[in-house]
């Protein structure tokens, strides 16, 4: 048993080495293998990557496996703790993206676009992956991301009206429509979110049902536990694999747009870390808070983007720089975390 765990340790140990070589290979795939990336860019369904969509919903699955539904309401009844979340993610991130925008890339109008269609989808998807690499909350992350896709949903057309059209001009800019339906962000969330949330729900309780709750947890889930790494590693290879090109051919375009993206994560996250822990929260909310309110979803910003702009427009160009910078800035966080985890000898 020993034995197991030090392997754990030693290979988590390394997982931020891997993501490393992987966001490498994904480039160098990208720049010496051109007919690879052809193939992987034509397996997709409008704008939907299928290698991505997987990648996506593999690496997701383990961790919705282990979420404890049943403690979920006990997560939702906490609204003091779940106001501070909604906060953090409808009203100062959104804004905060939106000033950034403004401050860094007002003469690229449409840079500036794509970076503010980032800032108002809050994250459903790698927050998951990040807070089980930080050890957060596991049922609390998922009741975050069940808040923010009936959220998005519900609001992401309003706020897109409200960002677009009605505060640009208060800053002397031209407003612009940006028309996205609440049927094709319920498609974004029910294919990142639904299809592996579903599959890890009627996992838990089948085959606990069946097999027992001992195997389910001694066994099945040590079984599935790395899935959630390749997955991710698959992910990050094919993203750079497809975009990596652009990324090296346009580096100042990328710089340009990766410092206020850098700057958002950085300030999204210490603000509501330091807010979490002023409020006495466990360290394990408090990375569930952090994580969620810096992290974005890239997959509805880039779909939204494609849609509304084109392929080949400026605002897709941004919102696919989100997740090469994202990935690899969160990463860097989720070490943060468990360096003050470690330094404050907080209570999980």
């Amino acid at each position: 048993m020993l034995k197991n765990s030090k392997q754990l340790s030693k290979y988590d140990r390394y997982e931020t080495i891997w993501i490393i070589i992987a966001m490498f290979v994904g480039i160098g795939v990208g720049m010496l293998l051109p007919e690879v990336t052809r193939v992987i860019t034509q397996l997709q369904v409008g704008t939907t990557s299928i290698p991505i969509a997987i990648g996506l919903i593999l690496m997701m699955y383990p961790a919705l496996t282990k979420v404890k539904y049943e403690k979920l309401g006990h997560v939702f009844s906490d609204w003091r703790t779940l106001s501070l979340s909604l906060v953090q993610n409808w009203i100062v991130g959104p804004l905060l993206m939106f000033a950034l925008a403004i401050i860094f890339l007002r003469d690229q109008p449409g840079y500036m676009t794509g970076l503010i269609l980032i800032g108002l989808a809050r994250c459903i998807a790698m927050v998951i992956v990040w807070s089980r690499l930080a050890h957060g909350d596991n049922e609390y992350t998922a009741g975050l991301v069940a808040l923010n896709s009936i959220f998005q949903i519900v609001f992401y057309t309003a706020f897109a009206y409200i960002f677009f059209t009605v505060l640009p001009g208060w800053f002397g800019l031209s407003a612009q429509h940006v028309d996205v339906s609440m049927a094709a962000i319920a498609e974004s969330i029910g294919l990142y979110l639904g299809v592996p949330f579903l599959a890890g729900i009627s996992s838990r309780y089948l085959l606990i049902h069946w097999r027992g709750r001992d195997w389910f947890e001694s066994v099945y889930l040590k079984k599935i536990d790395h899935l959630t790494f390749w997955a991710l590693i698959f992910t990050i290879i094919v993203m750079f694999a497809i975009k990596g090109k652009q990324v090296v051919a346009l580096p100042l375009a990328m710089i340009r747009i990766a410092i206020p993206l850098i700057l958002y994560f950085i300030i999204m996250f210490s603000v509501t870390f330091a807010i979490s822990h002023h409020m006495k929260h466990s360290y394990a909310v408090t990375t569930s808070q952090s994580l969620t309110a810096a992290s974005n979803n890239f997959e509805l910003a880039i779909a939204v983007a494609v849609g509304a702009f084109g392929i080949n427009s400026p605002e897709a160009f941004t919102a696919v720089i989100g997740p090469v910078v994202e990935v690899p800035v969160m990463l860097g966080l989720v070490n943060v975390a468990l360096y003050m985890h470690h330094k404050l000898n907080w209570p999980a």
